[in-house]
Parts: structure tokens; C-alpha cells; sequence
């Protein structure tokens, strides 16, 4: 589990829920869910400092939805094994594995290791 990100305003301690960056190119400040991973340029708020949150003078404020559905359904599931079910299938006319351009030297559930035959 990834440790809890805490909120970028000064002497704040809530919880981030939402990230912040900027386009500086376009004059625009986007407000959106929190990122998977914190970056450098970009600003974690809790959600009390992002309801304040207003943009500098001359500059739009995007405020992107947020899903509040946290597990996938079960449509969201199934839509995605059917496809990984697809991507797996080999299309008309493929061959299974390159001939003579490697040999299988291991395998490890769906991966395989191949060694080159040069």
C-alpha cells in the first residue's frame, strides 16, 4: 500500500485528495484527482484547499471530475478480462513463436525467455 500523501499548503496535515498543475503555455490551472505518484511540479491539496483554490489573475481553473466510485464494478472487470482474453488470441496467419530466430529457454506463467539463435 502506498503511504498516505499529505496536503503541499504550508502547516496543513489533511489528507491530499485532489492534484494541481499548471499549463503555463495556456494560462491554465487543472485541479484533478490525486495523482498516482507525486511529482515534482504538481501540488497535492486536501479537499478543504481545493474548494478555496482559485486561479491567478489572467488564468483559467480546470476542475476535472472526480469519480466517486473507488472499486470497479463488475462490468469494469469483465470488460477488462475479455480484453486481455482478445489481446491473447493469436490473429489469423500469426505464428506461435518467430522460426529460427529463437529457441525458448524458459517460461514463467505467460512469459517466455528466448535466446537468440545468432
Amino acid at each position: 500500500m502506498s503511504p498516505v500523501r499529505i496536503c503541499s499548503r504550508t502547516a496543513c496535515k489533511a489528507q491530499a485528495v485532489f492534484t494541481l498543475t499548471y499549463v503555463y503555455r495556456d494560462s491554465t490551472a487543472v485541479l484533478g484527482p490525486l495523482a498516482t505518484y507525486a511529482e515534482p511540479h504538481c501540488y497535492d491539496l486536501c479537499a478543504e484547499h481545493s474548494e478555496r483554490l482559485t486561479a491567478p489573475m489572467g488564468w483559467e481553473l480546470v476542475r476535472l471530475p472526480v469519480e466517486t466510485e473507488t472499486e470497479p464494478s463488475a462490468d469494469d472487470l469483465e470488460a477488462l478480462a475479455d480484453a486481455v482474453r482478445e489481446a491473447g488470441r493469436p490473429a489469423p496467419g500469426d505464428r506461435e513463436e518467430p522460426i529460427g530466430q529463437a529457441t525458448e529457454v524458459g517460461r514463467k506463467g505467460h512469459l517466455r525467455v528466448l535466446r537468440s539463435t545468432d
